[in-house]
Parts: structure tokens; sequence; C-alpha cells
């Protein structure tokens, strides 16, 4: 009988935007990988939004290719309208978002693996995962027998083909158990009619993970020709786009984009739907699956916020080369027949045709408190989770898990340190905190709100950031890395000398600060007192400023903000000095918590559930006070050694 498998060193099950950048950073750090998918040509997909960041979710794609991930990258040479925004805000909540060309994204990405040393593409449906239980630690000598943990040994696929290999990561999506919902119709399958994942979601409750139900929805796509432009708001891009990736060389995003609409629902909109709540899956309770809270059906929000008198719609083109127009902040799972006609009552859709439906999907996805901070499951060795699975939602999310994920399974099998980022490292960090020591009952979604340190996790110093992570990982150039470098010495040189350098209240300097609308000297000042005035820029200091160099406008950018905000920077530090002393302070993997017996009942079922790594992260978990942070300091300070 011939030999029916294969020997491989990671195997990455699915080829969405958490695959892709797992199987990319898996290969590029010379391990022979394997990435499965249902359908190749579903590689880097955008069933949903055709766009990529947005708020907070800017800030994780620039975060992502700090780290050496290709998401900024592939949105840079596919994007057809790009915008910063919250730019009327501080510089903490900026965000880049850009719509994409959907199907030149997915084309675009998939050129990039299919080309990538050390990485096979196979489409296939992974069935089942291979394990086998071993002792980690055996002490003989005292008669006290070893711990026994899963590990995994492979992978089978639907037609019997086995994959051996040293680490599994699973980045599945919505395909999981996936079912779509059109009013009463329903068909089984995954986003955009794509085959479902049958089999895996039953092998892994074998190895004794716990699942869960998700559901989240797409609006419907608009034929082009039946839209009436006149009668909405012409969205444009800006005038100088911003690149997301570091790399990415600012003149060669500067060219033509195309423009995004607005209008807006209405009461008889919200009448249509009112009447036909009984037909909604959602309402009638055919779907299983708890929806996202921040990303609400046209539904949700007509009964949740019945105050509304209207609700933004945004209108979307999918791509230079079509006429799919993608219809934002209108998801559905109402029945075709009400969809058209709750459309046809929007400002310029009195004639839609649709192309597609909206629908709803149920799928999935696994209790990411069973993962920790390296996105390995704790009781079973080798096998890591990424992306929607882990019960997030959104591309930029995705990816983010996927690229850890994808380092720290190579981490694994290389005998190397791990890839982690805390809280007041980036928003990677909160994102994957969150999902690790929150019960999270419902699609979670980054937003910047959650990071408490945003005015040091700003989307402009991503690089600054965490460059230096990617290049001790080895996903980033040792040229980049020195760029980084040179950058990082630009800016303190340049906020020295304007620290350094004085102007007096001489005659030219009152003339100028009195041109700008900005109060006269009594005494001398340096440039960088004068820059901290909100009516100066360093564009303008530059009439007085003789010394001056030329210097990259990245540099310009964090030099001014650095000092602009750097009563609120010190601040922010100082707390994070607070954080870190917790987080420096360890809790043993093995520590016994039915023994500190003045925790409540709560506190010890969610640290026994939970098994945090850190005092700062036990604080964090749901169900346990500052009282019970207390009794484990205590305890640990008598007990452990």
């Amino acid at each position: 009988m011939i030999d029916f498998r294969e020997k491989v060193d990671v195997c990455v099950i699915g080829a969405g935007h958490a695959g892709c950048e797992a199987a990319l950073a898996c290969a590029r750090l010379g391990l022979e990988t394997v990435i499965f998918t249902v359908s190749v040509d579903s590689i880097a997909l955008m069933p949903c939004n055709p766009n990529v960041g947005g708020s907070s979710k800017g800030h994780l794609v620039r975060e992502l290719d700090a780290l050496g991930g290709e998401m900024g990258k592939n949105i840079d040479k596919t994007f057809i309208q790009s915008k910063m925004l919250n730019v009327s805000k501080g510089p903490a909540v900026h965000s880049l978002r850009a719509q994409a060309d959907k199907a030149e994204y997915s084309r675009a990405m998939r050129k990039v693996l299919e080309n990538q040393e050390h990485l096979t593409i196979k489409q296939a449906e992974v069935c089942e995962i291979l394990w086998e239980e071993k002792e980690e630690r055996e002490e003989k000598e005292k008669g006290v027998p070893g711990n026994r943990k899963k590990r995994v040994t492979g992978v089978k696929t639907f037609t019997g083909m086995i994959y051996d290999c040293k680490a599994i990561v699973l980045c599945t999506g919505t395909y999981l158990g996936a079912r779509c919902l059109c009013g009463e119709s329903i068909t089984y399958t995954g986003p955009n009619g794509l085959q479902a994942a049958t089999y895996l979601t039953a092998s892994l409750r074998e190895m004794g993970i716990e699942m869960r139900r998700f559901k989240t929805g797409t609006p419907a796509r608009m034929d082009k020709r039946s839209i009436d432009f006149s009668k909405i708001e012409e969205q444009f891009g800006d005038e100088r786009i911003v690149p997301f990736s570091f790399s990415t060389d600012p003149e060669s995003v500067q060219k033509e984009q195309v423009s995004c609409w607005l209008t807006y629902t209405n009461e008889k909109t919200h009448e249509i739907i009112r009447e036909n709540l009984d037909r909604s899956p959602i309402y009638a309770g055919i779907i299983e699956g708890t929806g996202p809270r921040y990303c609400p059906s046209i539904e949700d929000k007509v009964v949740k916020f019945a105050d509304k008198e209207r609700h933004q719609v945004f209108i979307e083109p999918e791509g230079l080369h079509t006429n799919e127009m993608y219809i934002s902040g209108m998801s559905s799972s109402l029945p075709e027949d009400v969809q058209l006609a709750m459309y046809r009552t929007v400002p310029g859709l009195e004639h839609c045709k649709i192309v597609r439906n909206a629908y709803a999907i149920e799928y999935d996805c696994i209790n990411a408190g069973q993962l920790n901070a390296t996105l390995e499951f704790r009781t079973v060795k080798g096998l890591f989770s990424g992306g929607q699975l882990n019960g997030s939602s959104g591309y930029e999310e995705a990816a983010c898990q996927g690229l850890v994920a994808g380092v720290n399974a190579a981490m694994s099998i290389l005998g190397k340190e791990p890839l982690t980022i805390d809280r007041s490292e980036g928003y990677i960090g909160v994102l994957i905190d969150d999902l690790v020591t929150k019960e999270n009952r419902e699609p979670y979604r980054m937003m910047t709100s959650r990071a408490e340190y945003r005015l040091l996790l700003r989307q402009d110093n991503a690089d600054l950031r965490l460059r230096k992570k990617g290049y001790e990982a080895g996903l980033i150039s040792e040229e980049d890395y020195q760029a980084l470098l040179e950058k990082e010495k630009l800016i303190e040189e340049e906020i020295s000398r304007l620290k350094k350098t004085s102007v007096g209240a001489n005659r030219e300097i009152q003339n100028f600060l009195e041109a700008h609308g900005s109060a006269s000297l009594k005494t001398a000042a340096s440039l960088a007192e004068l820059l901290c005035r909100p009516e100066l820029s360093y564009e303008i200091i530059g009439e007085i400023d003789r010394d001056r160099k030329k210097l990259p406008a990245s540099v310009i950018e964090q030099v001014e903000i650095e000092i602009k905000y750097e009563g609120y920077i010190v601040r922010q530090k100082r707390q994070v000095e607070q954080y870190r002393k917790m987080e420096k302070k360890l809790i043993p993997q093995e520590i016994d918590y039915d023994d500190v017996s003045s925790l409540r009942l709560e506190a010890r079922q969610k640290l026994k559930m939970f098994r945090p790594a850190s005092i700062g992260q036990a604080s964090r978990i749901s169900g346990v006070s500052p009282a019970d942070i207390s009794v484990l300091l205590v305890y640990m300070e008598k007990f452990v050694k």
C-alpha cells in the first residue's frame, strides 16, 4: 500500500487573513509549512466589508506591519481610496482606513503565498487533529508521576491524507459548522456560498476543547447602475495619502482614488423592518449564535435604538473592475423580499437591484480563555489558534492573531523565546490579553477605548514600539532595523536641539508671534516651548529656526507629537511603570488556588479556569476583585518560593 502521508513542520488550517499571516511567518522563519484552504480562490478573501483599517483597526495593521506582517503591504498595493480618520482629534485616535479592490487584494496576497519559500498551499478540508498524550515531567526518585499533556502530531484531510507535523495553527475563521441565513432560507455553507468545514469541530471537542457558537452578518451588494448617485453625498479620499506599511514609499501610493457615498435610512425603512421582525431569523429564534454588539444588523439597530430617526449607510465600491457596491451599515438576515423593500426606501436606492442578498452566518468558535498569551492552548502542546475562531471579529484582529500564533508556533519548534506583546506595548497586546483573560460572550472587536495607554500606542509610532520585536523574531531585515535605529537617533537629536535652541524677546520674534496669533514673549524661550503652543507647528517655527536641517516627514511627525504632548506622555509612562510591576509578579503555574483559603469562591473558580501568568493578568479577570489580588499577593509572599 502507498504511504499516504507527508512530513512538514507546521500545518496552518485556513487561508483567511489570520491563516495567511501565520503561514507566511512560519515559512519566513525557515519552517516547512503547509496552509490548507477549502478553496484556493478564497485566499485572503474579504467576505464582508471591502476595506482594511478604521478606528483602532488601523493601529492593528500598522503594528502588524512593524512586526513583519503582510496585510499593510498588501493593502498599499491594492487600495482604491484611503482616508485618515479622526484627524480633528488628538493623535492617539488618528486611524488609517483604506477601501480595497476586493478581488485584487485576494489575488495579490495569493501571489505572495504562492512565491514564498518553504510554503505549500493545499486545497483540502482538514477533518481531524491527530494527537498523543505524553508525560511532560517525571520525578521517579520521589515516586511522583509526571504531568500528562496532550501534544499534536499531525492532521488528517477529508480524502484521508495525513500530514505529520510539530505544530498546528487553527485559523478557520467563520467556516466551522457554518450556515448562512436569509429569512427562512438556510444554506449550510461558509461565507459567499463557499464550502463549510463540517468535521473539525467534533475533533476539537474530542480533545477537550470548549466550543461556542457565534454569529455575524453582511449587507447586500447592489448593481452600481441601479443607484441614483444624485441623491447621495459623495465621500472623497485624502489629498495626501499615508501608506499603511512603514516600508512603502509614500510617493508610490499617491494616485487617483474612487469615491464612496453616504446616505441614510428613514422612518419608512424602520417601519418595514419592524413589521417583518417575525421573519428575521435573529428575532424568530432560528439563530443560535451570539452576534456582535459593535457591528449590529439593521434589525438590531432599529430595535435597540428605537429613538434614532435615521442610521448612516455608506455605499462603497467593491473594486475597479466590478459594478458591485457594498451597502455598509445595513447588514441583515431578513428574507429577500423584505430586503428589497427595505433598501428601496433609502435615498439613492429607490430602484436598486440586489446582486447578492444580505445574510447572517453562524459558526463554531472556541472559548479563548483556553489559550495563553502566545495563543497556544494551555492543555495541548503545539496547538495554536488565531482569528475569528478565537471569538474575535474583523480582518485586522484576525491577521494580528494569525501572526502572533504563527510566530509562536515557529518559536516552539525552534526552541526560542515566544513573541508576547503586553497591554503597554501595543493594541495587539490589548486584543490578545482581552481574549485570553475575559469571558467574551460575543464577537470581540478592537476599539481605542479598550487601550489604557493609547497616547503611547499611537498608529504613527508602531514601528518605534514594535519593530525591534519583529527583528528579534526574525521577520524584520537587518536593513529595515538599521533604518529604524537611524530614525530613533534623528528624533532624539532633533528634540534635544529644539529644547536647547533659544530665541529672545526681540522685535523679529515678537512680530513672528503676532503674525501667527500667538502671545508675545516676556523673556527668552526655547523653540520646544514655542512648539508647545497649539497655534504653532514645526513647519511654522521654521521661519525663525536658522539651524534647521531637512528631516524625513516621519521624523518631524514624531518630534512634534513628543514635544506637544510631553506632559501627558510622561504621565502615561509612569502609569506603565506601575502596570509592569504587577506584570513582573509571576504566578507559578502549579499553584493550587484551593489552598488560598481567603479567596472568594468566584475568584478561585476564575483563577483555576484562566491560570493567569502574572498578578497583573489575574487582576484583569472578571470576577477577581482587588481584595482577591491582595489575598493572593500575601499568600505568594508567605508560601510561594
